[in-house]
């Protein structure tokens, strides 16, 4: 794992995993991301290659603000939390933008569930980065997407679509392009 800088960018191999907005992002706005403070991307790279990037994830700080979320959502985070530490904000790390390489996605590499058994205890561990609770991610809203998600251990924030538009103000008609996961560091 290294982060990603312009250095690794020109030293290595075109990345792509099949997503054009993800693709995009980590070639042409990932560096000026992080030189706004807004996240760090890292990337992983092939032992024996240096050059293939196979994954990328990028992080940044983040919080769960429960004063304005209807009661289900606010169970849900507060389940597992002593009464007497419930709050009105959970610190969180996100996940902005991840992907892996078109080459080395599927069973046969499961590289996207290494990286979240990796990234889950580099916030929670004994050397975690920053006092965190949870990890977020807006997921895409596609199938393949939140199955990915589901399975490392995520939850929806909502239970269902239409209580996501609700509390974003988004038209029922409109279309929900992505959805707010959560997954718990002490779960």
């Amino acid at each position: 794992m290294v982060k990603l800088t312009k250095d690794v960018l020109e030293h290595c191999q075109k990345f792509t995993c099949g997503e054009e907005d993800l693709d995009d992002f980590f070639a042409n706005d990932a560096i000026a991301y992080a030189k706004d403070l807004m996240g760090k991307t890292y990337c992983w790279l092939l032992k024996n290659d240096d050059t293939k990037i196979v994954a990328m994830v990028t992080l940044a700080n983040a919080g769960i603000q429960t004063t304005h979320l209807p009661n289900n959502p606010k169970r849900k985070l507060n389940k597992h939390i002593a009464y007497n530490k419930r709050g009105r904000t959970y610190p969180a790390v996100l996940i902005g933008r991840l992907g892996v390489a078109t080459d080395y996605q599927g069973k046969d590499y499961m590289i996207g569930a290494q990286l979240m058994n990796f990234v889950k205890p580099w916030f929670s561990g004994e050397d975690n980065k920053t006092g965190c609770r949870f990890i977020l991610v807006d997921a895409v809203n596609k199938e393949r997407t939140i199955k990915y998600y589901e399975r490392n251990g995520f939850i929806p924030l909502f239970p269902r679509i239409e209580d996501e538009k609700i509390f974003y103000d988004i038209p029922m008609e409109e279309d929900l392009r992505t959805r707010m996961f959560f997954h718990d560091l002490i779960d």
